[in-house]
């Protein structure tokens, strides 16, 4: 089989840039992969978008979801040539399930006393809403405490905002029920409680690896990342 393409999805405050040590490991592996952009808009309308721009590539498709992409990656990797998934302290939801109602089954991180938000306003093509994003203050001890302090700075101001909307949109559909799934559970993450990862993972019936590190693992230990995907491509394989 073909390697597959790796298509990495970005979580809420961050770009595609917040996997430039994992690009960089997987590119000087061989390994074909892209890191695409998400508008942080809607669950649906991102995976939507996700979903879209897998289905451009030719061959088979390995999607990493981390954090909100998580939830996203659950949804568009239902996408044909999807072989298999790779939540990175992500939102394994079940279908008809919110992200809201899946971090309800557990106590509260530290990430909602941290968070900011944001009227944007309605125009021609969208409605108005809140945009979400964390204090810069509180950006590096709820989700970047093991990330290089001028790394974590930059990331605290150059947030990519999330819409408030995302969080309470459920799932249309799972796609670990039909892919083979693999996940890295964070057991330092103040951002997504260890817990709330391990039960999504389990019910996904992912391979699960856990790993001493904040909720920004691709920053903190991008070498576990990479060798996570490497080793999820031998198993494609």
């Amino acid at each position: 089989m073909p390697t597959p393409t790796v298509v990495l999805v970005h979580g809420a405050f961050t770009d595609a840039s917040s996997y430039q040590p994992v690009t960089k490991g997987l590119l000087d592996s061989g390994i074909p992969v892209v890191a695409v952009a998400v508008p942080n808009r809607s669950l649906i309308g991102d995976a939507a978008l996700v979903r879209a721009f897998v289905e451009t590539i030719a061959g088979s498709v390995l999607l990493v979801g981390h954090s909100y992409g998580g939830a996203v990656i659950t949804e568009a990797g239902t996408a044909p040539n999807v072989v298999a998934l790779l939540y990175l302290a992500g939102y394994a939801l079940a279908e008809g399930e919110s992200i809201a109602q899946l971090q309800g089954r557990f106590p509260d991180s530290d990430l909602p006393d941290a968070l900011i938000q944001t009227p944007f306003p309605a125009t021609e093509h969208s409605a108005g809403g809140m945009d979400v994003s964390v204090d810069p203050s509180e950006f590096a001890s709820v989700l970047a405490a093991d990330v290089d302090p001028g790394v974590a700075s930059v990331l605290a101001v150059s947030q990519r905002p999330v819409a408030a909307a995302a969080f309470a949109e459920p799932a249309t559909t799972a796609a670990w029920r039909a892919r083979p799934t693999w996940a890295v559970l964070c057991t330092a993450d103040r951002g997504i409680l260890p817990q709330v990862q391990r039960f999504g993972y389990e019910r996904a019936g992912a391979a699960i690896r856990e790993v001493d590190s904040s909720n920004l693992v691709m920053l903190s230990q991008p070498a576990v990342v990479v060798d996570v995907i490497r080793e999820v491509v031998g198993a494609l394989g």
